[in-house]
């Protein structure tokens, strides 16, 4: 898991739907349900903050060689 400590990570329990965290651990490679939790979550949080500063910045940008 890159970017966790130990110090950041606290034991919880909630209910799970093991088809589909097994599935994402085989999808992802992870080693364990809990690896492929961390790694889903990590990519959530990075999928949405990139969608929000698509939105920010929306119609506010050129690109390169866009006036051909």
């Amino acid at each position: 898991m890159r970017g966790t400590t130990a110090a950041t990570r606290t034991p919880t329990s909630f209910r799970l739907d093991t088809k589909l965290a097994d599935e994402a651990v085989r999808l992802m490679g992870a080693k364990s349900r809990t690896d492929a939790i961390h790694e889903a979550l990590e990519e959530a949080v990075r999928l949405r903050r990139f969608k929000k500063i698509l939105k920010k910045y929306a119609g506010k940008g050129e690109f390169a060689n866009s006036d051909e």
